[in-house]
């Protein structure tokens, strides 16, 4: 097996954000608490709350967390990842390396099949991956930079022929990469621009027979799923419901509306929902962290003199105090987070919160008061956030604030979440605040979001010594080989300000108490809402 699966201190990684206003504790008597219809008596099925619309129903593209939930009930992993980040079969029952490394195998259950009755086999997952790298699609594509070829050597068996030895391919694909008919995407000219709005084919759990935009997503149980129990899903029928904000789901929640609120509940709300009869809280760990990133191709963001000075205006413990209500970690601002506890340096601190010497180095910096209204010219850089996400709204505003003390006149921009994803895709933003849902073999990620033409770079770091120690971290075949270096890819960004962390999160996610035998996984993006969990759920006697 690759040797980030051995690691019992890693977490699992990839990108998934969320931003929005705090929002006060909903009432239940307040207007919205009976809208929208009830939700079935029936026990067989489950009605989950959402803020937002599937995006795009092909999982190689979709990139919005709903995308994303509903798309993993149809599109097997090869692997799962349990709560200290440590990956273990699940299509994939064996894997490794040989040839130094230069070819990686998989070995592939033989009991998994398609909804249509197509069996699941080693020329589907040749069929994807090779379609990622022929169509560089997306983040998927920068997971696996040294792939060149991959070979369905049986039903069961699929060989990977890779450009030099990496030691992140194997879990990084078997973990991250959703795996699609080849003999329904196959048929598409691109399978990068398949749309997959119709005649929906599963080999997960779940199969989606209808949408209504705006409203619902139903999705019903499989035939036949042998991680169930008895080899079929618990539940006849899994509904997505779309609500305008987190107030709206937990009012829903509360009326018997809905089963569960599949984002997490800001702390403060949540601390109200404890004592609620027939609320329950379920506490899920976080492999991600949420951070301020600066665009260092815009002026003045592109001098670390300004990004250093930004950095001080933060006060990361009060946001932790104030916004987390304590639910949160520091980081040292390391984007190698203490939950890892293998890779993380220890010796790497927080920029101390100091307004007045932020201002003076930005006076030496040649930034003046022309017009003596306190603030310094040159300094209005645009925040933008997701305004559906109640907790990154209000750090937005503490971040703004702050930074007035020294001169700097922020100006927030709270953006719809589709919107808010695109701005960040195109790199069309000043700041952003927002969260890596999980970030969990530091090779891998840290190449993904640091190095040049990195998929999820938006900061657009170019640093020809980060690529060259990412490099060398990805080339390494052994974690003891590997973690110097990412202790100085770690150290690098936080001395050149190209990220700012400002901490880890436990997520709470609220769900009807008559429901029960959930599967917990890392991260607001897995939780209990993860097709493990969703095969096997049930209500209690």
């Amino acid at each position: 097996m690759s040797w980030s699966s051995a690691l019992t201190g890693v977490v699992a990684a990839a990108a998934l954000l969320a931003a929005a206003c705090t929002p006060s504790v909903p009432d239940e008597t307040a207007p919205g608490a009976d809208a929208g219809e009830k939700k079935s008596t029936e026990q067989n099925k489950l009605v989950i709350g959402t803020t937002a619309d599937v995006v795009n129903f092909n999982p190689l593209v979709g990139n919005s967390r709903t995308d994303l939930i509903v798309t993993n009930l149809m599109y097997p992993r090869l692997m799962q990842m349990d709560l200290t980040g440590t990956k273990s079969p699940l299509a994939a029952t064996e894997w490794g390396y040989e040839d130094g490394g230069r070819t990686a195998w998989m070995t592939l259950r033989d009991d998994l099949t398609w909804s249509d009755g197509t069996p699941f086999t080693a020329e589907d997952v040749a069929f994807t991956v090779s379609a990622i790298w022929k169509e560089k699609i997306g983040v998927y594509a920068g997971l696996i930079p040294s792939f060149k070829k991959a070979t369905a050597v049986s039903d069961t068996r699929v060989e990977f022929e890779l450009s030099r030895p990496d030691g992140t391919f194997l879990t990084s694909l078997g973990f991250w990469v959703p795996i699609v008919p080849a003999h329904v995407f196959g048929k598409a000219e691109s399978v990068q621009d398949f749309p997959n709005t119709e005649d929906w084919v599963s080999a997960g759990p779940y199969k989606l027979t209808s949408v209504e935009k705006g409203e619902s997503y139903q999705l019903e149980a499989v035939d036949s799923y042998p991680f169930a129990p008895g080899g079929k899903p618990t539940l006849d029928e899994v509904e997505f419901r779309v609500y305008p904000d987190v107030n709206t789901e937990v009012l829903a929640l509360r009326s018997g509306e809905l089963d569960i609120v599949s984002n997490a509940i800001p702390p403060a709300q949540a601390k109200s929902l404890q004592d609620v009869e027939g609320v329950s809280l379920q506490e899920v760990p976080s492999l991600g962290y949420a951070h301020v990133q600066y665009n260092t191709k815009r002026e003045p963001l592109d001098r670390v003199e300004v990004r250093r000075a930004l950095a001080k205006t933060i006060d990361a413990a009060a946001i932790r105090r104030v916004v987390l209500q304590g639910q949160a970690k520091s980081t040292g601002s390391s984007v190698v987070t203490p939950t890892l506890d293998f890779w993380h340096d220890p010796s790497l601190k927080e920029y101390a919160y100091d307004p007045e010497a932020a201002r003076a180095e930005l006076e030496k910096a040649g930034f003046e008061d022309g017009d003596g209204d306190g603030l310094l010219d040159g300094l209005q850089p645009t925040l933008i956030y997701d305004k559906a996400d109640p907790i990154l709204a209000s750090l937005s505003q503490l971040v703004r604030d702050s930074s007035r003390e020294a001169g700097i006149d922020i100006k927030l921009s709270g953006l719809e979440r589709n919107t808010y994803g695109e701005k960040t895709a195109e790199r069309d933003f000043d700041i952003y605040v927002g969260s890596w849902a999980i970030m969990e073999d530091p090779p891998a990620y840290l190449g993904l979001a640091f190095k040049s033409g990195g998929f999820i770079n938006y900061g657009q770091v170019t640093d020809p010594t980060l690529d060259a120690l990412i490099d060398r971290a990805q080339k390494a075949t052994t974690p003891e080989e590997a973690r110097e270096p990412v202790h100085q890819i770690a150290r690098r960004v936080h001395d050149q300000v190209y990220d700012v962390v400002l901490y880890v999160q436990t997520f709470n996610i609220a769900h009807d108490s008559s429901w029960g035998n959930f599967v917990v996984q890392p991260s607001e993006l897995l939780s209990i809402i993860n097709p493990q969990s969703l095969a096997q759920v049930r209500q209690r006697n």
